[in-house]
């Protein structure tokens, strides 16, 4: 064979595209209420709890109870994403990197959804007839969202000091119920890998008599004290820098979406005719009710938990 024949080799790359590690898409949108939303802010109207009157008398007067009404607002924001695809990339490229942009730009779109309702949690909600009456998260109030970690879950343990366990949860549970929460209601529970691996030490929640999943089997624990758990490794902090763990019902969080992650290939003029891939998203969030929303406070190192 020619010695020059070594001309006529080519370089070979992988033509398939690998995501590096990442989110990919959302975790928490199916755990909300979601609506849609049209213009820049939507309000949704409340009604008020009314207790009935003892009759006293005959013939009395019908009472007049006056329902009280309420409104949330609503208002959504723009978001979008963009990214250049020059021809002679076309050329050098075994795969066409148009489709793989548009991917990563949708699991980008679903980490910015749980953002959004994570910092609807704890964020200032708007309420009143114009929307213009900050309502902020009154952790520990009655009758309004309570932070379980400012309370002590055992005699002289301070519940912020210890990772997430069953205690924790079942003190979320308590919470909800005293705010009449329906016990029907799915209480969603969005924790990280170090709660995870913090719940893992808890012996009622690995051993077979409390917990017939074996999640220690597994390593997995999606439902633990009537609470469902969903990962999600975007939690807050607080300013103490303990990991904020959030809990609701559906209900209690209302994701508005004026326009759903939508992606656009086209043709750049003014960039030499390079291709664009391009995605956008309108969408917001809100507390639609505080007694049906709560957080945890709970140690970032995970360390073990701690019994009575």
């Amino acid at each position: 064979m020619s010695i020059h024949v070594e001309t006529w080799r080519v370089e070979q790359y992988g033509a398939n595209v690998y995501h590096l590690l990442q989110q990919k898409g959302s975790k928490l949108r199916g755990t909300v209420r979601l609506e849609t939303i049209n213009g820049k802010s939507r309000f949704f109207d409340r009604l008020g709890a009314t207790a009935a009157r003892l009759r006293t008398s005959r013939h009395s007067d019908t009472p007049r109870m006056d329902t009280p009404h309420d409104r949330r607002r609503v208002t959504s924001n723009d978001y979008d994403w963009a990214d250049l695809i020059d021809d002679e990339d076309k050329i050098r490229l075994l795969a066409d990197p148009a489709s793989p942009y548009a991917e990563a730009a949708a699991m980008a779109f679903g980490r910015q959804i749980d953002d959004i309702i994570l910092e609807a949690v704890q964020g200032t909600a708007y309420s009143g007839e114009s929307g213009s009456t900050t309502v902020a998260f009154a952790a520990g109030t009655v009758g309004a969202s309570m932070t379980v970690g400012i309370q002590t879950v055992w005699p002289g343990v301070s519940a912020a000091d210890t990772g997430l366990n069953l205690a924790k949860l079942i003190e979320a549970r308590k919470i909800l119920g005293r705010n009449e929460v329906d016990p029907d209601e799915e209480v969603f529970v969005p924790v990280n890998a170090t709660q995870i691996s913090s719940l893992l030490k808890d012996e009622r929640v690995v051993s077979g008599d409390y917990n017939s999943a074996l999640p220690l089997v597994s390593g997995k624990v999606s439902r633990v004290g009537g609470c469902t758990l969903v990962p999600c490794n975007r939690l807050l902090v607080d300013s103490n820098s303990d990991e904020v763990v959030p809990f609701y019902t559906r209900s209690g969080i209302l994701l508005a979406m004026g326009k759903e992650p939508a992606s656009r290939v086209s043709e750049r003029p003014d960039k030499n005719y390079a291709t664009q891939v391009f995605m956008s998203m309108n969408a917001g969030a809100t507390r639609m009710e505080e007694g049906r929303v709560g957080v945890i406070l709970c140690d970032p190192g995970g360390s073990p938990t701690t019994d009575a």
